[in-house]
């Protein structure tokens, strides 16, 4: 049996204008927040800013050694590009080096033009300039225990999905309803206190036990 938040707590929260602009501005504040605690693409960036270091600053100490006769210049550019010049791209190590210099390329691409999946969900703060979160581990095992401590609930189970928040509970209980609204109640209370902004509906899924 399933049912929604939103569903249990119909009638409680505010409508019209007034509420539409309300779930704006949640919404502009959380996507702010999800941009801002995403995490760096550090393991990526660092190999890629080393090795665009090292040819550059190669690049450049051979420039200034050409332009001031140096001895750092003086590099074996025709053997260099005679042996470059015997290369063929039916040779297997240049077709299976030049497969791989892609398929790194499109990698850092991708790693690039994707956004890293935040670690933490935002909280709601009072401060405009200050973003708070909590890990993802931490707020489901916290709204697992706001479920569980409702009478007649046996266990509890709590997973964040892109889209909603799904808490299992476990009860033997013959009559489902209370139940149901219980458990909203409680993670609704839960959520609230934490102020934890959360994309879409908090689903709460019944799994009955039966007594034997």
């Amino acid at each position: 049996m399933t049912t929604t938040l939103q569903d249990v707590l119909a009638g409680s929260g505010s409508t019209g204008s007034a509420g539409g602009r309300a779930a704006e501005q949640f919404q502009e504040v959380r996507r702010r927040s999800v941009r801002l605690l995403r995490p760096g693409r550090t393991p990526a960036g660092v190999p890629a800013a080393l090795v665009a270091s090292v040819v550059l600053s190669v690049s450049a100490s051979v420039t200034v050694g050409l332009l001031m006769e140096s001895p750092v210049a003086r590099m074996p550019y025709r053997r260099l590009v005679n042996g470059a010049g015997s290369w063929s791209w039916s040779d297997p190590v240049v077709f299976a080096m030049a497969v791989l210099a892609m398929a790194a390329g499109l990698l850092m691409l991708g790693l690039a033009a994707l956004p890293g999946r935040p670690r933490l969900v935002p909280l709601e703060s009072g401060d405009p300039h200050m973003v708070i979160g909590i890990t993802r581990s931490g707020l489901c095992r916290t709204l697992g225990e706001a479920a569980a401590s409702v009478e007649e609930v046996s266990g509890a189970r709590v997973r964040l999905a892109s889209r909603i928040v799904e808490v299992t509970v476990f009860t033997e209980a013959e009559r489902t309803g209370p139940v149901l609204r219980g458990v909203g109640a409680a993670v609704g209370d839960r959520m609230a206190g934490l102020g934890a902004m959360c994309a879409g509906d908090v689903v709460v899924r019944l799994r009955r036990r039966r007594v034997r």
